[in-house]
């Protein structure tokens, strides 16, 4: 009889440990996956025209560029995961109307951009290197600035070299791919699951081509001399505000920090709308004019 019962209850574990392995492949098939959409035309409110640009990470960037007045900065923006350049539309009229010159774009993989696989910032930093130059090619003696969302973010923080900028904002950035993965766990399935992240992690190299550890934005943030605006929420559970305060620390100056009260990952400007035009505008206006 316990032979019996002993047989059930491995075979029970056998079973569970199956679905939950099914169920870690299936997060790393998602996470992963291309993320394209039909963009459309540029909004008839907005003067610019578009534009493909050729990255190094093996895509055709496909994008906008808004020009401003001549002398008054420019901007590049750099969406988050799984998004495009229709997300960062209300930064780019918030920035056109202050006279900058504008670029957003999607990502690889992303969008209209074609490409394998989502990256979480490895070959998109890649892509965000390529939006500068461009920038540079259309605005050569312009300050340009980066204004980069989660992703968008990291991707801007890890780029290598640094980028040839003047100002960088980020909102939401991940200091690891372990926290990120960790804490979108913890939101689904409770603390417990952190055991479950070596699990996801290691799927990164197969599926990728490179290691977890290069998913490290906390360890590149002591390279950027630049001013940094970093810019978090305090209720936000995906990149948590201790964590945000964490790459913050790591660094190096000029810095600053704003911790929006009430927000979780959302975008920070559609819900604090005034006080984020006051705070990026007179951010970029100060080092970028």
């Amino acid at each position: 009889m316990m032979s019996n019962k002993i047989k059930i209850v491995s075979y029970a574990v056998g079973i569970f440990l199956l679905i939950i392995g099914a169920a870690i492949f299936a997060a790393g098939s998602y996470l992963t996956a291309p993320n394209p959409s039909v963009i459309g035309e540029l909004p008839s409110d907005l003067a610019g025209e578009s534009i493909v640009i050729p990255s190094r990470s093996g895509s055709l960037l496909r994008g906008w560029y808004l020009p401003g007045e001549k002398g008054a900065g420019a901007v590049v923006l750099l969406h988050s995961l799984h998004g495009s350049r229709l997300s960062m539309l209300s930064r780019a009229r918030l920035l056109h109307d202050a006279r900058y010159n504008v670029l957003l774009f999607d990502f690889q993989a992303n969008g209209e951009s074609p490409g394998k696989h989502v990256t979480f910032g490895y070959l998109e930093s890649l892509d965000a290197r390529a939006a500068v130059d461009y920038m540079r090619t259309r605005q050569p003696e312009a300050k340009i600035g980066v204004i980069g969302m989660s992703m968008g973010g990291a991707a801007a923080i890890m780029a290598e070299p640094p980028l040839p900028i003047d100002a960088l904002v980020v909102e939401a950035v991940y200091p690891s791919v372990d926290q990120a993965i960790a804490d979108r766990l913890t939101m689904r399935l409770g603390s417990w699951s952190s055991i479950l992240v070596p699990a996801l992690t290691f799927q990164i190299k197969p599926r990728l081509g490179f290691e977890a550890t290069a998913l490290r934005p906390i360890e590149h943030a002591a390279s950027l001399l630049i001013p940094k605006l970093f810019i978090a929420g305090s209720e936000d559970l995906h990149t948590r505000l201790d964590e945000s305060r964490q790459l913050f620390a790591a660094a190096s100056e000029p810095k600053e920090f704003w911790s929006v009260e009430g927000a979780a990952h959302v975008d920070i400007y559609t819900y604090a709308p005034k006080e984020y035009a006051d705070r990026v505008l007179a951010f970029l206006g100060t080092h970028l004019r």
